[in-house]
């Protein structure tokens, strides 16, 4: 290939590596520490301080308008201009000229409509914040501090409540299923999303990076939720709103709960319908009165699929029901056609479906959109833990051994860099200058790599980055070693590059790909430290080889172009 081709791929990987490691670099070198802390907090967190900014905002703009309407609008205000344009147009009045405090709050038709405009902008700042977060190279538990718990299955519980047995693959694929439920789970705790993964044959290894309370966080692996699907009783549901809206001080309790009216009988209960707000959040929209009796306990559900009507065109869920939970919804849906029946979370009513005809186990719900419809059947799935876990440990980090941590291992890498370069420059005069510029490109594709696939970033993943950093000028070792060898023999200096590069290409290659087999075994075998380091020099490895044979030798080549090459690869020979 020409030195233009190779030139081209060069630059290409730069660039490719550059957008890998942009949301990492954004995150940590731009993104102020309190504002992390507000991002990676839970929505609900979000959600109060995005409306108690709003509320701040309102105020400040409502005191200004009085003190001095002409005003111009403040710089942290400004954004708001171009909502309250659209504003103007929307309602056929003339857009001002000059923007005052006065104008700005005249574009929108209430402090509802300015007080959602300051909400919205805060909510998408930490939102898209939060979801940056989940793209940049983390810090795992050592490094961050935080808690580790090892669950361990329970089968005799399973067996009870089933009356199955378990076998050894079907307890892992349970366990898997308990990981993607507990994922589903993550925002209910409020932190940094934790690693959770298999680990052994019976076990759930769970490390939450960050500050944690150890009582939430056994709320948040001990609630196993519940589902249940239940009978809505529509006219006593139509009395209820109609209490509600007459009496509204009398809808909640102190504690925010929903109040049941006395005029409800035995057997009915009040409770929330609800959807999700703009934070993802679950948002009170309606209220309905259910038989307190439950219809069917979704323990009896094995799958639950979102999909799509081919006929009608309607977002679906589509799930199944073990033979027992076949035989109770036949019966219930039976004895009520044409009601209509709620499916009902950790006492929340999250979708109304009427019932058209009797089913059995096969069941397709209707009413809600796409998005919906993905929502319900993880509804579906994630209310119950597959098979039930049990706490074996549960260990605390504390935050300054993370950061201790952090400091030493960017101090090594710092250190074991500048006696690498300082070595190359004083054995290899200025071509130690390619191994150097070599180096720094592969750690640089190195982290990319590393962000790219999210991975984590331990105490073992640093120490495979240090040991990479050593072992990625050994290639370039070799190289100029034998390139000094053929320069003796008396070979011009385009001869000596290509016979160096050619004659070494084996013996680097063969060195790595040995290497990088059992860094592989590691990483597919290995489990939590071990499986950071191998990752880490995995990476490295193949990393290093692509610097060390193409960036190298592209720069060698460069260098000895032309009719008089001039090539210094050492202190005494000057050719």
């Amino acid at each position: 290939m020409k030195k233009r081709g190779r030139l081209f791929i060069v630059l290409l990987v730069m660039v490719i590596c550059g957008i890998f490691i942009y949301p990492t670099i954004k995150w940590y070198a731009f993104v102020p520490q309190e504002t992390k802390d507000l991002a990676t907090g839970s929505k609900t967190q979000i959600r109060e301080y995005a409306r108690g900014q709003a509320s701040q905002g309102l105020d400040q703009l409502k005191t200004l308008v009085k003190s001095d309407p002409d005003s111009k609008v403040p710089e942290q205000y400004e954004f708001l201009v171009s909502t309250a344009k659209e504003n103007y147009k929307t309602l056929g009045i003339a857009v001002p000229r000059t923007w005052t405090v006065k104008s700005l709050m005249l574009g929108f038709t209430s402090e509802q409509a300015l007080f959602d405009a300051l909400e919205s902008s805060v909510r998408t700042k930490l939102l898209d914040l939060k979801n940056l977060s989940t793209k940049v190279l983390q810090l795992g538990l050592d490094l961050r501090g935080g808690m580790s718990i090892l669950l361990e299955a329970d089968p005799q519980a399973y067996e009870e409540r089933t009356g199955s047995k378990l076998t050894g693959e079907r307890i892992k694929e349970l366990l898997e299923e308990d990981r993607v439920i507990l994922n589903e789970r993550i925002d209910q705790f409020g932190v940094t999303e934790p690693d959770i993964r298999v680990q052994g044959s019976d076990q759930l290894l769970i490390e939450i990076p960050g500050a944690a309370d150890p009582e939430r966080v056994n709320s948040f692996l001990k609630g196993k939720g519940s589902l249940t699907f239940q009978m809505v009783d529509q006219e006593l549901t139509t009395q209820l709103k109609t209490y509600y809206a007459e009496n509204p001080g009398e809808k909640f309790t102190g504690t925010g709960q929903l109040k049941q009216p006395d005029f409800l009988p035995a057997g009915r209960i009040a409770a929330g319908y609800y959807v999700n707000d703009p934070y993802g959040l679950d948002d009170l929209e309606d209220v309905v009165v259910l038989h307190e009796d439950i219809g069917l306990d979704g323990m009896h559900i094995t799958d639950a699929i979102p999909s799509t009507n081919p006929v009608t065109g309607q977002p679906t869920v589509n799930f199944q029901l073990d033979a027992t939970g076949a035989v109770i919804f036949h019966r219930l849906t039976s004895d009520n056609i044409n009601e209509l029946m709620a499916v009902v979370q950790d006492g929340k009513v999250k979708a109304m479906a009427t019932i058209t005809q009797a089913i059995r186990g096969d069941v397709q719900i209707t009413g809600f959109s796409t998005q919906e419809a993905a929502d319900l059947s993880i509804v579906l799935k994630t209310a119950a833990l597959p098979i039930e876990l049990t706490v074996v440990s549960q260990q605390a980090v504390g935050a300054s051994l993370g950061e201790d941590t952090v400091q030493a291992g960017l101090l090594a890498i710092i250190i074991g860099l500048m006696l690498v370069f300082l070595f190359m420059i004083a054995l290899y005069s200025s071509s130690g200058l390619f191994a150097d510029i070599a180096l720094l490109l592969n750690i640089f594709i190195m982290i990319s790599v590393l962000s790219a696939f999210n991975l984590t970033l331990t105490l073992t993943s640093i120490a495979g980055l240090v040991l990479s950093v050593g072992m990625a000028v050994d290639a370039n070792v070799i190289i100029f070693q034998r390139i000094k060898e053929e320069l003796a023999v008396g070979k011009t200096s385009q001869a000596s590059v290509k016979a160096g590069f050619a004659k070494t290409f084996w013996t680097i290659m063969d060195a790595n790909v040995t290497t990088i087999i059992a860094a592989l075994v590691l990483s597919q075998l290995g489990t939590g430290a071990i499986k950071g380091f191998a990752n880490t020099l995995a990476v490295g490895i193949v990393s290093s080889m692509f610097c060390a044979l193409f960036v190298v030798k592209l720069m060698f080549d460069a260098k000895v172009a032309g009719k008089h090459p001039r090539l210094k690869i050492s202190w005494r020979r000057d050719k």
